[in-house]
């Protein structure tokens, strides 16, 4: 089943009713080629969720790129650029070398995750982020990519050595712990994001059940400012992570 790991969805957004009534022999044949069950309703909330939040963002940076000025900047533009060049500086800060080559994929990260966690407080539609399914996703990327980073930068010898410790006697005790270590990482970010989306998905949910007045403002405030929160740690953590993998090649 295309789902998102999270058994305690129990209705079908209006998106979701549509592929599911449109697209559910791809999906199922999609199902069928790796070994799963075919289903009549094959499409959970999260997969629509986050087609649509890439196609907003897509639509909206087109949009801001089709009118991008140097001279009269847009509020857009203006925020846009701010965001970025606070990621370029925290990444500094953290220690990265160059980060300038790296802060597109924390920007991509930050907006992408931002995106997801505000398309919630939209009548009708759902955070994907709520699931397990893209955190998770989410967190393997960022698992590969910084790897892929370390064997890039400090070539396959230096970076694999860095998981044998500072001594070789205690190779044998520091491997174990910095492969769990690193396996570890991607549970981490996971559970970080969707707790707390989850979480705060069903607080504000419950007030606006309860009253449509002053109180649901208040919480749906408090959703945007976790919103945010939680797309700069997952980047923030991406940062780290990418830190840890490149710094002993400039060290040297």
């Amino acid at each position: 089943m295309l789902m998102s790991a999270a058994p305690e969805v129990e209705h079908e957004l209006f998106l979701t009713k549509i592929f599911n009534d449109v697209l559910a022999g791809p999906a199922n044949a999609v199902l069928k080629m790796v070994g799963m069950k075919e289903d009549a309703r094959p499409w959970d909330n999260a997969l629509p969720m986050e087609l649509l939040v890439i196609l907003l963002m897509v639509l909206l940076f087109a949009f801001l790129r089709s009118r991008l000025s140097v001279d009269k900047p847009g509020p857009l533009q203006h925020m846009v650029e701010v965001i970025y060049q606070f990621l370029g500086q925290t990444a500094d800060e953290i220690g990265i070398h160059h980060s300038e080559k790296y802060v597109p994929m924390f920007a991509t990260l930050f907006f992408l995750i931002l995106f997801a966690n505000l398309i919630g407080l939209i009548p009708g539609l759902e955070s994907p982020t709520m699931g397990y399914a893209m955190p998770l996703g989410l967190a393997v990327v960022v698992f590969i990519y910084y790897n892929y980073l370390g064997f890039k930068v400090q070539g396959v010898g230096k970076y694999l050595a860095h998981f044998m410790g500072p001594l070789i006697a205690l190779a044998p005790l520091m491997i174990p712990i910095e492969i769990i270590s690193h396996l570890a990482r991607p549970m981490s970010l996971t559970i970080r994001l969707r707790a707390n989306m989850y979480a705060g998905e069903q607080v504000t949910n419950a007030f606006m059940d309860l009253t449509r007045l002053v109180v649901p403002v208040v919480f749906m405030f408090l959703h945007v400012f976790v919103s945010f929160l939680q797309a700069y740690i997952f980047s923030l953590m991406a940062m780290i992570y990418v830190s840890s993998s490149v710094e002993e090649h400039h060290e040297h």
